[in-house]
Formats: C-alpha cells, sequence, structure tokens
C-alpha cells in the first residue's frame, strides 16, 4: 500500500454513496495516473439497464475518453469491492498495472474469493493486487446497504399481510 491508496479508496468511497443513493448496490471506482483521477465510477446496472454498468466498468470507460485510449498502461483502478470476472476481464483489456481493492466478494471476487483471474500465468495481462484498504467502511457501506433493503422488503411484505387480512 502506498500514500495515496487511502485517498483514492475515500474517494471510491465517496462514489459508492452515490450509488446507494441512486438505488444502486454500493461500489465505487476510481482511475488514478499520476496523481491524478483520470476516470470515476459506481454501480448504475439497475438505472442504465445495463449488466455491465458496474463501478469498474464506469470508470475505466471515463478514464479512456479522458485520456483518449482504450489502454490505460501505468493507471491504478480503486474499487471498494473485489472485481468480478467480467470487470477484470476489462481490467486486463485495458492493462491497467495496479488495483487496489477495499473488501472481498465472497461471492463473485476474482482476486483470490472465489477465482484468482490475476495469478493465472495463461492470461496474457498480470496486474498488482492491494486488497483490504480501507475495507471495514468498505464492507459496513455494503452491509447497511443490504441490511436496509432486507428491512424495506420485511416491512413491505407485513403490509401486504396486514392489508389481505383486512379484505
Amino acid at each position: 500500500m502506498n500514500s495515496s491508496d487511502e485517498v483514492f479508496m475515500r474517494e471510491a468511497l465517496a462514489l459508492a454513496r452515490e450509488a446507494a443513493a441512486a438505488g444502486e448496490v454500493p461500489v465505487g471506482a476510481v482511475v488514478a495516473r499520476g496523481g491524478e483521477i483520470v476516470g470515476r465510477g459506481f454501480n448504475q446496472p439497475i438505472s442504465t439497464h445495463d449488466p455491465t454498468a458496474h463501478a469498474e466498468i464506469m470508470a475505466l470507460r471515463e478514464a479512456a475518453r479522458t485520456l483518449g485510449n482504450y489502454r490505460l498502461p501505468g493507471c491504478d483502478l480503486y474499487v471498494t469491492l473485489e472485481p468480478c470476472a467480467m470487470c477484470t476481464g476489462a481490467i486486463f483489456h485495458a492493462r491497467i498495472a495496479r488495483i487496489v481493492f477495499g473488501g472481498r466478494d465472497p461471492k463473485t471476487g476474482a482476486a483470490g474469493s472465489v477465482l484468482d483471474l490475476y495469478a493465472e500465468p495463461r492470461l496474457n495481462h498480470h496486474a498488482t493486487i492491494v486488497g483490504g484498504v480501507l475495507a471495514d467502511e468498505c464492507v459496513m457501506l455494503l452491509s447497511s446497504f443490504f441490511a436496509a433493503r432486507r428491512a424495506r422488503t420485511l416491512q413491505a411484505q407485513a403490509a401486504a399481510t396486514m392489508n389481505d387480512e383486512r379484505r
């Protein structure tokens, strides 16, 4: 971990909060090069009706537009949750040098939790992985989002049951 990792992860966390406010799973990402953010993104698959609109993909797209190149060598990606296999593929194609993530993803993580695509020697690109940066904050944001969503679902079910009983 280097001195700017926490700074950039805090930017990713702010974007994750934007995702939560929009009703999306709270994951945020930034792409940085030379100490400057060149791309930002947060989860948007629900609002955009796009299954590929993960935070990492959105940040990569903006960075590519900013830099005028789909290849992003020398760039670092900061994301609040361990990348999935889809995002890892895009990260490889973009030639990202370093991935820094917050929380591990025990369901779809492709940087060691479920798979470790970054350690696969047959793939043509490899990136340095740094996990666990501000992990407690990243995981807490996700946990509280899903707890609130479960509570809303239970409240809606209880209200529906009460309405059915009144009929």
